[in-house]
Parts: C-alpha cells; structure tokens; sequence
C-alpha cells in the first residue's frame, strides 16, 4: 500500500518521475538489492557507512569483515574503542577513517547519540545527530536513513547518481547543481526516497527518451569526506 501511495503522489506530481515509472517500475527503496550490507545493528551499519567512503563496495566488506573478525565477529562500540588505530590501518582503514569510527564508537558508548533509538527522532535531527560524528558527511547520513531508519522523504541531492539520472530523464545539457536538485524534488515531498530509488534505477535501464542503457553511475557514489 505505501508502494502504491507513494508512487500516486510522483506520478502525479511529476510527468518525467510518471515517464519513469513506465520505464523501470516502482523499485521499493527499502529491499533493493545489493544493499544487504552485514551489520548486526545499527551502529554497525554506520560503521560500514563511514568504510565505504570513497572506495568501492567489495573492497569495504572485505575491510568491515577484518574488522569484524578483530573483535569476534560484532563490530560494537567497545569493540571498537578496544582496538588501537594502527589495528584499525593494519585492517585496511586511513588513518582518517579509524578516528572517525573511534569518534562514532565513543559518541555512542558516552550516550551523546543512540544510534540503536532513533525510531522517533525526526529526520532533520537523526541527521544533525549524525553529521556531528567526525567524517560523517551528508551523504552517509542520508544513506543511513533511507537504509536503517526507513524514512520515506529523503533525497540525497549530493549523490552523483541522483544528479545524472536527472540529467538524463529530463534531457539537460549539464548535470544539475545541488540546489537545482534540491528544488527540483521540492514536489516530490513527502516520498523523495521513493524518487531517489526510482533514478538510481533509471540508471541501469533506457530513459523514455533513449535507445542507450544508463551510464551506470553508482547510487551508492561515495562522499569526500576522508
């Protein structure tokens, strides 16, 4: 029902999201493939979040399971906290990158964020909460809305992805700005992650007004926050 629902509002709203949705279906955001990350809980999917960062998805499951393997098989908080960070490099991380899983485990075990509860913490706050954590951009917050909290309104406007499918569906000479993004999706409220899901998909399948597949743009592209 909420499928249906949402995608009513964009069809209606918008006549490219309608054209879209012609074209690749009404992909659910919430069970997309290749988004099964392994993490045991919250904390450690924003963990994986952060490892992910700049480099490709196989390489960052290989450094989460070495990390994971380090502290017998959970990545927690004091798991985390117990292991200095030249264990965390010798496992794969930049320097960078084992600070700010220090900073989120720490932040974590000190009660400053509760990322195990935040069911009933809207989304403007869950993402100031998040972005408070050393290295982790908007990006990586948005990404840990759409996939651990399930909201429903979230359009990642810096994601790359994003930005070329709406180049491509809507047939413009250069990849929108952030903010042309951003207005854009203004209509699209309160359903944007259901938009955002609809043009990662568009990417990996012809535009209503293409004969050629989608350049296949990661949906997942990395911020640049190391």
């Amino acid at each position: 029902m909420a499928l249906a629902t949402a995608y009513g509002h964009l069809t209606a709203a918008d006549p490219v999201l309608k054209q879209l949705v012609g074209s690749v279906g009404q992909p659910d955001p919430f069970t997309r493939e290749g988004r099964g990350y392994p993490a045991s809980s919250n904390f450690a999917a924003m963990a994986l979040h952060i490892v992910c960062q700049q480099i490709s998805t196989a390489a960052a499951l290989t450094i989460f399971g070495r990390i994971s393997a380090s502290m017998g098989g959970d990545v927690t908080p004091a798991g985390l906290l117990a292991l200095p960070e030249d264990r965390l490099r010798a496992c794969g991380l930049s320097q960078a990158k084992a600070s700010y899983l220090h900073d989120l485990a720490r932040r974590q075990a000190e009660g400053a964020i509760d990322l195990e509860n935040m069911a009933g913490v809207d989304d403007a706050t869950a993402l100031a909460d998040l972005t408070a954590v050393r290295g982790v951009g908007l990006w990586s917050a948005q990404m840990f809305l759409i996939h651990q909290l399930k909201r429903s309104d979230v359009l990642p406007a810096e994601d790359i992805g994003i930005r070329r499918a709406i180049e491509r569906a809507w047939q413009l000479d250069t990849m929108p700005e952030i903010e042309d993004t951003r207005r854009r999706a203004l209509p699209w409220a309160p359903y944007r992650t259901y938009a955002a899901a609809l043009l990662w998909s568009s990417l990996s399948s012809p535009a209503p007004f293409e004969e050629e597949p989608g350049s296949g743009v990661r949906a997942d592209a990395p911020e640049t926050t190391q």
